[in-house]
């Protein structure tokens, strides 16, 4: 599945309905709830994901885990990813981690723009 978009957060509510959202809007997308869940993703795909959904904080491994973990396979280096994030600092934080970042409670259109905006060629 190429052109999918990675949601990588461990509150099944947020989670699901980022996946659903998404897909409706034309963008498949796959859920995983933490770091670990989302390294088996990129290893099981046949070809990475257009962009990743990222957020900091999740029990097994968090953002700053994964994205360690994602940056040691050339493979996926590439791939852009957007931090979300209730931290009030998730600018400093996703700074240092991604190529962008949004704050939760995620609104539909900000989260929208920045997906067309990092998935072009999808």
């Amino acid at each position: 599945m190429s052109g999918y978009i990675l949601v990588v957060d461990d509150d099944r509510d947020i989670r699901d309905s980022l996946v659903e959202l998404l897909t409706e809007h034309g963008y498949p997308a796959i859920g995983a709830g933490n770091g670990v869940e989302a390294l088996e993703v990129l290893r099981a795909s046949a070809s990475p994901p257009a962009l990743i959904l990222l957020d900091l904080m999740m029990p097994v491994m968090d953002g700053r885990g994964f994205r360690e973990e994602q940056l040691k396979n050339p493979a996926w280096t590439m791939i852009p990813v957007i931090v979300i994030s209730a931290y009030n600092d998730v600018e400093q934080q996703a700074r240092a981690l991604a190529l962008d970042h949004l704050r939760k409670p995620l609104a539909m259109r900000p989260l929208m723009d920045a997906v067309r905006r990092h998935c072009t060629g999808t």
